[in-house]
């Protein structure tokens, strides 16, 4: 579904009926701290297969704030002037054609648009393929539930790939940030003895609120925690979200025929170790199905078991910020400033 945006004049014109409008931030061009700029659009009707919805928060993700700075470098990019945002929280105002799980008033989430020819969240309303969303836990606020999809998509994803089982010894490397918080929270979910490093003590405090094992890497090696922990055999499945060259620490950190699942693998590595190792790389890029209408259904699945999972409370949501949808351009100023524990959210 294509979203050519369509800007409504403030102009009266007594001639024709007004077409239904709605607030959007827009960018209007790409680059460093590319501005946001309330603008009045044109409202999307709901289509055959798509919901139509209210959008009551959405989040920001790294994603979104490379999208912004490198536009038509990055292949992912919407053509600009374009609407950002992924992840949502809202409630369902109009149902197409064909659509039979969901109804006007449910309240939802999911990682929808922003991408390529999707209109993203930033908007007051938005449509959405039905297949890409899953009706949010009740006891989520519409804050805490648009931070999860995106992250919360690719830890359970990774996890799955990974075949993580019960029993396991799993490492989760940057376990306070926004997908490694929830991996977290879900390898304890599934059964495993987790352990999660970190780079201070209020990230230390995080990880180990959840029930894992904090692990300060610049206090540790490598081969003190595998040693302290593992008894030197390394850990059984380790999932990486630092990525790059963290990923030779990976390799070094795990057991035997280990499986590391990864989120960050654009980069030129030596796979030497992980030969000698016997190690399974999986790299997770969730954006897939969005990019290519490739298993959509899928997502909507894993979302519908994350509610379950966050109605059962064994995964909380953890929110850095909020910002009000004015201000979106300092919500991407608090993700890059490096400062954020967890989620920005952006409400409306």
């Amino acid at each position: 579904m294509t979203y050519p945006i369509t800007f409504v004049s403030s102009k009266k014109n007594t001639n024709y009926k007004k077409k239904a409008s709605m607030k959007a931030m827009i960018i209007n061009e790409y680059g460093e701290n590319a501005p946001f700029t309330a603008s009045e659009v044109a409202k999307p009707a709901v289509t055959p297969g798509h919901v139509s919805i209210k959008i009551a928060a959405s989040s920001v993700n790294t994603v979104d704030t490379m999208i912004r700075k490198m536009g038509s470098d990055l292949p992912l990019s919407p053509a600009a002037p374009a609407i950002l945002g992924m992840d949502f929280a809202g409630v369902i105002e109009a149902v197409g054609e064909g659509v039979n799980d969901f109804k006007v008033g449910d309240e939802v989430y999911g990682c929808v648009g922003g991408l390529a020819d999707l209109q993203g969240t930033l908007a007051e309303y938005i449509v959405a393929d039905s297949k890409l969303i899953a009706h949010k836990a009740a006891n989520l606020s519409m804050t805490e539930a648009a931070s999860l999809p995106l992250v919360a998509i690719t830890a359970y994803e990774g996890l799955m790939r990974a075949g993580i089982k019960k029993g396991q010894k799993v490492l989760v490397q940057g376990g306070s940030g926004g997908v490694g918080h929830v991996a977290v929270q879900l390898a304890i979910h599934f059964g495993a003895d987790v352990y999660a490093t970190c780079g201070g003590p209020e990230q230390r405090k995080i990880i180990e609120g959840y029930g894992a094992t904090a692990i300060n890497y610049k206090e540790e090696t490598v081969a003190s925690y595998v040693a302290k922990y593992t008894d030197g055999a390394g850990f059984d499945l380790i999932y990486d979200t630092v990525g790059a060259d963290n990923l030779t620490k990976s390799f070094e950190a795990a057991a035997l025929n280990a499986q590391i699942a990864t989120t960050v693998s654009m980069c030129n590595l030596d796979l030497t170790p992980a030969h000698f190792k016997g190690l399974s790389l999986h790299v997770v890029f969730m954006l897939i199905p969005m990019l290519h209408n490739y298993k959509r259904e899928e997502h909507g699945a894993i979302l519908k078991e994350l509610s379950n999972i966050a109605q059962d409370k064994a995964l909380v949501p953890l929110v850095d910020s909020t910002f009000a949808l004015d201000n979106v351009g300092d919500a991407y100023a608090r993700l890059e400033s490096g400062k954020a524990i967890g989620k920005v959210v952006v409400t409306n």
